[in-house]
């Protein structure tokens, strides 16, 4: 990891192991909650019960976490990692109705949560970018 990614990296990385140790003990209603708003947008997840759908995104976003946080992951895997998971945030975001103001890209007061997740997909775009311009002029 470069001294230059620390920041983004470890900020993000802890928030995001942060929140998949918090969905470690989804059960029930919690995890039918966040199961249907997962499958609305990426209906394929339909195929898992809700709570195991809830054990595999905490187990996910706790590995994301740790990779971001682990010096010896290169940037441009932990910044591909970020940019997919970022991804399916905002997937999420346009895929949930009442997100957006009617058809525009504008968040809903109940989408600013959802909204803001676009960062994630600039910071592992950033983060990729970066590596391999690096790369490049190393050589």
């Amino acid at each position: 990891m470069r001294l230059t990614h620390a920041p983004l990296r470890v900020s993000i990385g802890a928030y995001i192991l942060n929140s998949g140790l918090g969905k470690r003990t989804l059960e029930g209603a919690a995890a039918e909650s966040v199961h249907g708003m997962a499958v609305g947008a990426i209906p394929q997840l339909g195929q898992y019960e809700p709570d195991r759908f809830a054990k595999l995104l905490s187990r996910g976003e706790v590995a994301l976490g740790a990779a971001l946080l682990a010096p010896f992951v290169p940037s441009l895997l932990a910044g591909a990692a970020l940019t997919a998971f970022g991804a399916g945030l905002v997937q999420l975001y346009l895929k949930t109705p009442g997100m957006r103001e009617g058809s525009s890209l504008r968040p809903s007061q109940a989408g600013i949560g959802l909204a803001k997740d676009v960062w994630l997909v600039g910071a592992g775009l950033t983060l990729m970018l970066d590596a391999l311009t690096h790369r490049r002029r190393r050589r």
